[in-house]
């Protein structure tokens, strides 16, 4: 019923189905809303969507334009009489409560209480209203208040048109509350389900909601029935109804002393919400009251939109599970499209089988394999609680991401990842035969006895490589896709064993070299010896196209063009054959031969340089403004290597005066760290040229399903799977129109998912099975610093920005990415959020508005920090950490 109700009343109508304690009421719908305010809607809806088309949300200009046709529409709406007929009907309903029964009046939009977006406080509510005059004059106002500046920006940030929306209103009997608050059925903060975080405070909720109060708060282990946490607030103040309707702030003197909850009623609201959890399947954010009797009430729920998904494996068991984000270890904050996905279920499979592993479903991928929130997780519970595991994994992460594993170290002190296996013969059993069947010992040995022929014969290896990729011409789309499934499944990932020991060998030989020299302490000089490594492919990359930026400038016309236009400009002349003749041809080589490579380039779905060069562009107009000839990268890579030689001889010389032989295994080891370590970077290389070849062939198959009218676009393709792919390309006549209608939306649908998931901001590095990351557990208990502020964490994340103290929201000015430091935040200061870097406030907790709303624009936020305002300038560079609840000025 949510177009009907809104997704307030409609969720307090699950409540009560569910036989949850809900205050009886009543709800005027939608079509009261549409029938009174339909004349001033109609001619104001055009151009607000004009101007959220043409403007980006926190684009300058764009808040105050929406803002100022929002206030057009608020007044014309309370203006309008409430037709006959309406009236009536709220009458009637009104007085089956009861003649001047006290009432919340509540605002009901469409768009609220939705999975991925709250809309917390966006909409008004008015409370302890009396009479059925006043309960009229406060339906028109909530019927204005859709249109208030910060719920109009709150849509356009979501995308959201504004004739989308509609509201309804809910009327409720009052609560004569005792004391009222908030309640979420998982920590916002830490992930952790089966933990409720309750704020409490005396008297009205209304000041918990809007941050008024410091409350009381509660974090209640709702599975076993404990309380895991009590931190009282100051509370000085409570909002309690006036006898004739409307609410007043009391000040409250000494309240800091006395809970606003016995432990037994935070157990018994935290059962309540479990239930209410149960019911619709999902944590949610409730709001409640307890009377002056006693009794507990449900005023209001609905899903938690920040809650990060949980990844979930076929190798999940029972206890509890580590996932790890192999998205984030490849540099990728980005979601993968559902092709990306599919395709590296594929490799992750072929890699699984290569080392001896069962793979039922190649497709689905191998048992570690899981996904959340369109990024890849793998479970690591098995290695983690391995001594083995445990000394590998953060070695290997030390490299690749170090912040993971630093993580991965805090879980090992979990009792719950005790240790279970302590010798490696089950890792041997599968990494040993693959090994040798790779032909691995073989590669190590030609290494370290015939380093040059090692290099050759793993040139003509990357050669052949390249050539098995390719198909024959004039090939169907089945056989292309046919193809596409085979590099994946198995030719991919034969690069990896190829390459892998030569790099492995060079790190190693760089180890034997800090033991000969000495063990401890030689890091620093070992490091200099990996500086301008030759055989690196990235590296040979950059260097390539800054020869290409050196050429540019000193040909007139590719150099005006570079410094005159913009990169998707020259890219689009590129494509049309027009950019100027020595730029076109420089451009042309250069990607012919790195054309495969993109931003985020383990995702098929996304475009190659040669399909868009317009980043490529760009970094060779910024190549031109670097002027100083020494900064050049050639003259740096030059300099390094030179360094790197003479470290080289520096430190065999130094070994020498400990005998020859010394000298010379150094020595030997040394310039073989040189000539392999740079080939880290080829396994990925080679990974990504077959990933290239794999979306070339896809694309063809999606140009055929295009124009055969099954997909809308030939890149849809990239939001199907193989499966999918390979129904579409079938299918008889008789099925086609459904066939297209299913189609058509499953790619809509996507790319709707897809679309938001780019604008998650915060991706766990490391989740458990209970929904924790101990990556915030981490920052909430660590020290605070010297001259830190302590307070409250609300959204987890760090940034370092200026700060911008703001005492009143109207007229305020602040820049983007500064980090707004306010008294507290009711819903009016919301749209300031959409460019700030970071949230500070006075007051509030966890659970306030403002915690809310941060926390979906996933900016870190901390609140309830003494005297902020005072103690912080305007200008002055901060650091917020929302996980540790710390402001640390510089």
């Amino acid at each position: 019923m949510l177009p009907l109700v809104g997704g307030k009343a409609a969720n307090l109508g699950e409540l009560i189905a569910a036989g949850l304690p809900v205050p009886d009421g009543f709800c005027l719908t939608t079509q009261a809303y549409r029938e009174t305010t339909g004349t001033v809607r109609d001619g104001v809806l055009a151009e607000l969507g004009n101007l959220q088309a043409v403007r980006q949300p926190g684009t300058p200009g764009q808040a105050a334009e929406l803002a100022a046709v929002a206030g057009r529409v608020r007044e014309a709406i309370r203006a309008i009489p409430v037709p006959p007929r309406i009236v009536a009907a709220v009458e009637q309903a009104y007085a089956a409560l009861g003649k001047a029964t006290p009432v919340a009046v509540r605002s009901s939009a469409t768009a609220e209480d939705l999975p991925f977006a709250s809309f917390a406080g966006q909409q008004d509510t008015y409370l302890n209203v009396v009479g059925i005059e006043a309960v009229l004059e406060a339906v028109r106002n909530c019927w204005a208040s859709l249109w208030t500046d910060r719920a109009v920006a709150y849509r356009a940030a979501l995308g959201i048109a504004p004739h989308e929306v509609a509201l309804a209103v809910v009327i409720q009997r009052m609560v004569d509350a005792a004391a009222a608050g908030v309640m979420f059925t998982a920590n916002p903060l830490t992930g952790r389900r089966r933990e409720a975080v309750i704020d409490a405070a005396p008297g009205l909720g209304e000041a918990v909601v809007s941050g008024a109060v410091n409350p009381d708060h509660f974090v209640v282990d709702s599975q076993n029935g404990r309380i895991l946490e009590r931190k009282l607030g100051d509370k000085r103040v409570m909002v309690r109804p006036l006898p004739g309707g409307g609410t007043e702030t009391q000040d409250l003197a000494g309240s800091a002393e006395a809970s606003s909850l016995t432990d037994g009623q935070a157990l018994e609201l935290a059962a309540l919400g479990l239930q209410a959890e149960r019911h619709f399947g999902s944590p949610q954010d409730t709001e409640w009251a307890i009377d002056t009797g006693g009794a507990l009430w449900l005023t209001q729920s609905r899903p938690i939109t920040t809650l990060y998904p949980i990844p979930e494996s076929r190798s999940a068991g029972t206890g509890s599970r580590v996932y790890l984000c192999f998205s984030l270890a490849q540099g990728l904050t980005r979601p993968l499209t559902p092709m990306g996905l599919a395709s590296l279920r594929l490799v992750a499979s072929s890699v699984a089988k290569a080392a001896g592993f069962a793979v039922p479903d190649p497709r689905g991928g191998p048992p570690p394999f899981a996904e959340a929130a369109q990024r890849i997780y793998f479970d690591l519970t098995t290695p983690v609680r391995s001594s083995v595991g445990r000394r590998i994994l953060p070695r290997v992460f030390d490299v690749m991401e170090a912040r993971s594993a630093m993580v991965l170290r805090q879980v090992f002190d979990d009792p719950r990842f005790s240790v279970t296996r302590r010798t490696p013969l089950g890792l041997v059993r599968h990494i040993l035969p693959a090994a040798v069947r790779a032909r691995v010992p073989e590669s190590v040995l030609r290494g370290l006895f015939r380093p040059k022929a090692a290099l050759r014969r793993l040139d003509r290896f990357t050669r052949q490589f390249a050539e098995d990729l390719e198909l024959e011409a004039g090939a169907g789309p089945a056989e292309r896709l046919d193809h596409a499934e085979r590099l994946l499944g198995g030719r991919l990932f034969a690069i990896v064993p190829a390459i892998l020991p030569l790099p492995a060998l060079g790190f190693a030989m760089l180890w034997l070299a800090g033991k000969l020299l000495g063990g401890p302490g030689r890091g620093e000089d070992l490091q200099k010896v990996l500086r301008g490594l030759p055989h690196n492919a990235t590296t040979e990359m950059d260097l390539d196209l800054w020869r290409l930026a050196s050429a540019m400038k000193d040909d007139r016309e590719s150099r005006a063009a570079l410094e005159t236009l913009e990169p998707s400009v020259l890219a689009a002349e590129f494509d049309a054959g027009r950019l100027p003749p020595v730029l076109h041809a420089g451009l042309a080589r250069f990607l012919e031969r790195y054309g495969h490579r993109a931003v985020a380039e383990i995702d098929v779905g996304l475009p190659r340089w040669s399909d868009d060069p317009t980043h490529i562009l760009g970094v060779l107009a910024n190549y031109l403004r670097l002027t100083d000839p020494a900064m050049a990268p050639e003259v740096q890579f030059s300099r390094a290597n030179a360094e790197a030689e003479a470290e080289v001889e520096r430190l065999v010389a130094e070994a020498s005066s400990r005998g020859r032989a010394r000298a010379l295994l150094v020595g030997a080891a040394l310039r073989r760290t040189r000539l392999f370590a740079g080939l880290r970077e080829l396994p990925k290389y080679q990974l990504v040229l077959g990933l290239a070849e794999v979306r070339k062939q896809l694309a063809h198959v999606g140009a055929v399903l295009a124009a055969d009218g099954k997909l809308e676009s030939p890149d849809d393709i990239f939001f199907l799977d193989f499966e999918e792919a390979r129904q579409a390309l079938g299918g008889g006549s008789a099925k086609r129109e459904s066939q297209l209608r299913r189609l058509h939306g499953l790619v809509l649908e996507r790319r709707a998912a897809y679309a938001s998931e780019l604008g998650r901001r915060h991706i766990p590095r490391v989740l458990l099975s209970d929904g924790t990351e101990p990556e915030v557990l981490h920052a909430a208990g660590a020290a605070v610093a010297d001259g830190a502020l302590s307070g409250s964490p609300a959204s987890a994340g760090s940034v370092t920005a200026p700060a911008r103290v703001i005492l009143d929201p109207v007229g305020a000015h602040l820049e983007p990415g500064e980090i707004l430091v306010a008294p507290s935040t009711d819903p009016g200061w919301t749209p300031l959020f959409l460019t700030a870097g970071g949230l500070v406030m006075e007051m509030g907790g966890p659970n306030s508005h403002g915690a809310v709303v941060a926390r979906e624009y996933g900016i870190p936020a901390v609140v309830g920090v003494p005297d902020a305002t005072a103690r912080l300038a305007t200008g002055q560079r901060i650091t917020v950490d929302g996980g540790a609840g710390t402001v640390v000025p510089e």
